[in-house]
Parts: structure tokens; sequence; C-alpha cells
């Protein structure tokens, strides 16, 4: 079964890791030195969305749905640390890349509060600038890109003065190892009006500016600004134009932990948290506790859930769809009401839905029922979240 990938990315030592732990509920090694983290971690996370039941007015026994919210799971990628010079192989640049080549969404946790230079060792709070550091790492990632095109850049405008290729095509076959496709390389040199433009007159500044954006587009990027606690001055944030979100990995952490041992009631996301009734609290921990608390009063939640949130439904503006096999009782043939969701990109049609289920059910499609309306709908019909479907297909599953 596919699952959307997300990568966690980083350089050294910001929390990276404890961000992973908060959001997965898999420990892995953490440390104030860099590359702690060497090969990668993998983990199941969960981003949030309303559950069809509430549309449907209706109960049912799933894990995943909590009082009318739907935890769909994500895999999150952890790679390896990043070092300035990463694209020339410095440090673990060749696996960081290699690595974050698999994910369709970056997250680029920041340590927002200063206490770490730029190899990731640390200093007094406040003392490094994290602008240098979002700054660094996007210059990595375009360089990154730079290279893949430059390095192939006479064989492309040979192949397109022989006529033996377009210029989207060419492009797009130099990136299709990370996913790129045919369209998105099209409509970035539209945009930059390089189109008709032959690419012997194309200048440095052309190809900088064009694998900018497509790496913009096809990779997008959006900054966790941990350690907002520990800042002191958040106003720092508006200095940043990307898209970025004040958080606290390691109070997501000892929440996760504290709910897991029933000390407290909290689910991710919430704005603050409520000791178990009844439940008495050993000192070290209620002073944890007490630290969280002070968390809450400078950011409204640890940040760790809407972060993920904002990857999959601003960023890469995925839509959350139910497909059932019974459209009257919204259940699987086992029985189990609305059993599973599906992440799709924004614009994704019926038999998109098909396909992600199982090519063969694809194949022999013949129409859907949107169990909502009740109305047949055809396979070019293009979904919106919440969307309860029913496939009605000729091929079953092998």
């Amino acid at each position: 079964m596919r699952i959307l990938q997300i990568g966690l990315l980083g350089k050294a030592n910001v929390g990276k890791s404890t961000f992973f732990s908060a959001a997965t509920e898999t420990p892995v090694a953490s440390g104030n030195f860099p590359f702690t983290t060497i090969e990668p971690n993998i983990g199941v996370a969960y981003v949030q969305a309303d559950c069809a039941c509430k549309h449907f007015d209706i109960k049912h026994e799933n894990s995943l749905c909590v009082n009318g919210t739907r935890f769909i799971p994500v895999k999150l990628i952890d790679v390896a640390g990043l070092v300035p010079g990463a694209h020339e192989g410095k440090g673990l640049g060749n696996q960081f890349l290699d690595d974050a080549r698999q994910a369709e969404v970056l997250i680029h946790v920041v340590d927002i509060a200063g206490t770490t230079d730029i190899q990731g060792q640390p200093v007094p709070v406040g003392t490094h600038d994290p602008l240098e550091d979002i700054a660094f790492v996007q210059d990595e990632f375009d360089q990154w890109f730079v290279d893949i095109l430059k390095r192939e850049w006479d064989k492309i405008t040979r192949e397109i003065d022989q006529k033996r290729a377009k210029l989207t095509d060419g492009i797009a076959k130099r990136f299709t190892g990370l996913g790129i496709k045919d369209y998105q390389v099209q409509e970035i040199l539209q945009r930059q009006g390089l189109i008709s433009k032959n690419p012997k007159e194309w200048k440095d500044d052309d190809i900088q500016n064009f694998v900018k954006e497509l790496r913009k587009s096809t990779k997008p990027m959006i900054i966790a600004a941990n350690k907002a606690d520990l800042c002191k001055d958040l106003d720092i944030i508006k200095k940043i134009t990307d898209t970025i979100i004040p958080c606290s990995a390691e109070t997501e952490l000892l929440l996760r932990k504290a709910t897991k041992v029933g000390i407290v009631n909290y689910s991710p996301g919430d704005q603050g948290f409520k000791i178990v009734e009844g439940k008495e609290i050993p000192p070290p921990q209620q002073k944890a506790l007490d630290l969280v608390k002070s968390v809450f009063t400078k950011i409204p939640s640890t940040g760790i859930q809407k972060i993920l949130n904002s990857a999959v439904f601003d960023s890469l503006k995925f839509i959350v769809v139910y497909p059932v096999e019974d459209e009257t009782k919204l259940t699987n043939k086992d029985g189990v009401v609305l059993p599973d969701t599906k992440l799709l990109p924004q614009d994704s049609t019926a038999k998109d839905l098909a396909g992600l289920i199982h090519a063969d059910i694809a194949k022999g499609f013949l129409h859907a029922i949107d169990c909502k309306t009740k109305q047949r709908i055809s396979g070019d019909q293009k979904l919106k979240s919440g969307d309860v479907i029913k496939i009605v297909s000729t091929l079953s599953r092998g």
C-alpha cells in the first residue's frame, strides 16, 4: 500500500530526532554532536482530519477515529544531519540527499532559539542566527538540483539540437529519480519564459532560477521553528517568508510519554493537557509538567501536529477520501464501518482512487458511487476531501 512520505531535515542537533520520536512514538538515538542520526530513521506519524462519521452522525469502533477526529498514517523519514557543502559530498551529504529524494514534502527543523552553530555544535541561547540555517539548507537543496542539471546540460542541448528530445523531456529525464514529472518541469519553464529559449542561450542565472522554482514546486518545504519555548524573541519568525510554525518537540515527547503511562490526558494538537483525576504526581514529574505549562504560555500548542497537518494539507494540498465496499452500510467486506482512508493529491478523480486501492480495480473500473449523495459518478469525476466512495469494477483484488 502506498503511503505518503515526509522528509525530516535540518543540520545536526536541532531536535530532528526528538521531533521524529514525538511524532512517531519511536525511540531513536539523540545527542549533542553531529551525525547522531546516520542511517535514516523511518516511522509512522499521523495527520488529522474530521472523520466521515461526523457527517453521517454515526459511532463506530476504529482505533484511528478518536471523538470524530481521524488519524491518517504517513511515513516520516528522519535523515542524517546536514552540514554546509553536503551537495559536494561533505559530511554525510550524498547519503542525506539520497534519503531525502524519497520524500514528497520536507519539514526543515530549525533551532529557532539559536542554541547550535552552523556545524550543529551547542552554543549559548540566541548566539546563532537561525536565518542562516534556513538559507543554508535551502541552498544545499538548490545546489543539488543545479548539479544534477549541469552534469548533463551539454548532452541535453545536443539531444535537442538533433531533435531527439524536447526541452521539457530532456530536463524531466534527469530528475526522474526524484519523482519529478514532465508537467511539473513544463509549468516552471512556461512560468519563467524559458519554454522556447534555446538551452544553448541559457545563462547561469536561468539555470539557478529554474532549479530553485523546480525545487520549491516539487519538494515543498515547511519550517518547524523548534525550541520556540527557549527563544528570547519569537518576532524573528516574522522575518521568514516561508511557511513556518513554532514548536517544541521536547514538550510533545514528554506529553506523549506522560499520556502513555496515564499521568495526563492529552491528544496531539491539543492546546494544553489535564492531569488524570486523583493521580498523585511525584515531585520530579510535577516539575516537568510545570515546565510544560510554561511552554503553552509562549506558544499555543507544541506545534508538532500542526506542522504535520500543514505539510500534507497546506503544502501538498492533499485530500482525504474514505473508500468503502458497501455504500449503504459504509463498510468493507468484513463489515467494518469506514475502515480506511486514502490521501490523494488535489483534483484526483474516482479512477485515481481506484488505482490507489489496486491496479486491477482501476483496470476494470465501471463507475463509482458518492455515498453522501448516493449518486453514481464517472471515472473522471474530481473528488473532494471527506468524500466516501464505493468503486464498482469488473475486477476484484487479486
